[in-house]
C-alpha cells in the first residue's frame, strides 16, 4: 500500500466521525423543536427528518426509534449542564461566590436555549417524568445542594431546606425563559430576550437569591 493511499485512509475516519456528529446534532436540534411543540406522543418522525434535512432511515440508524431519539433529546441538556458545572470547580470557591457563579451560568445556559424548558412541561404532562428521571439531573441538583449545605455549615447561609431551596433557585432562574411565550404579553413594551434584558434578569436574580440565603444574624 502506497504512502498516499495510507494518508487518504488515515484522513477518512476522522472526517466520517465529524460528519456523523454534525448529522446527529442536526437531528437532535430538529427533534428538540418538534418534541417541544408536541411532546413524545404528538411528534412526527417525518417532520423531524424534514427539519434536519435527513431521511427517516438516518434517524433510526443513529437513534433506533422515536423513543430513543426523545431520550437523547432529554439527556442532552443534562449532559451539557453537567459539563459546564464541572468546569467551574465550584467546590474550590467560597459558598456565596460559588452560588453567584452557578446562578449566572445557569441563566446564561437558559438564555442560549430559551425554548428548551418546554420539553420538561411536555414530559411532565404526557409521561409523568418517565424519561426525565433517566437524565441524571440529580447530579446537577447536587452541585447546588452542596453549595447550600457548605454555606450553612460555614455560617454564611441561614438554615434552609437544601432541596426546596434548590427548587426555588431553579424557578427564579428558569421561569423567565420557560414561560416566556406567556410572560411577553404582560410587558409587550420590553424585549425580554434581548441581551440587555437578560443581563438585568441575571443581576436581579443573583441579588434576590443571595438576599434570600444569606445569614444576616438574629
Amino acid at each position: 500500500m502506497g504512502r498516499s493511499t495510507q494518508s487518504k485512509l488515515s484522513l477518512k475516519k476522522p472526517r466520517q466521525v465529524r460528519d456523523a456528529e454534525a448529522t446527529k446534532k442536526q437531528i437532535l436540534d430538529a427533534a428538540e423543536a418538534e418534541f417541544s411543540r408536541y411532546g413524545l406522543s404528538g411528534a412526527r418522525t417525518e417532520a423531524i427528518a424534514k427539519g434536519a434535512g435527513v431521511t427517516t432511515a438516518m434517524i433510526y440508524y443513529y437513534f433506533q426509534s422515536k423513543e430513543g431519539l426523545y431520550q437523547a433529546v432529554l439527556q442532552r441538556p443534562a449532559v451539557e449542564m453537567h459539563e459546564v458545572l464541572q468546569q467551574l470547580n465550584l467546590d474550590r470557591l467560597p459558598p456565596e461566590e460559588a452560588l453567584n457563579l452557578l446562578v449566572k451560568e445557569a441563566i446564561a445556559y437558559e438564555a442560549a436555549h430559551p425554548h428548551r424548558g418546554i420539553l420538561w412541561f411536555q414530559e411532565a404532562n404526557q409521561n409523568q417524568g418517565k424519561y426525565f428521571k433517566q437524565g441524571n439531573w440529580q447530579e446537577n441538583f447536587a452541585y447546588l445542594i452542596e453549595i447550600l449545605e457548605r454555606g450553612m455549615a460555614e455560617g454564611c447561609f441561614r438554615q434552609l431546606d437544601p432541596f426546596l431551596t434548590t427548587l426555588h433557585i431553579i424557578g427564579v432562574c428558569n421561569l423567565y425563559f420557560n414561560a416566556y411565550e406567556n410572560i411577553k404579553h404582560t410587558r409587550p413594551d420590553l424585549q425580554l430576550l434581548s441581551p440587555e434584558m437578560i443581563e438585568q434578569h441575571t443581576q436581579a436574580a443573583v441579588k434576590f437569591i443571595l438576599a434570600g440565603v444569606r445569614n444576616i444574624g438574629d
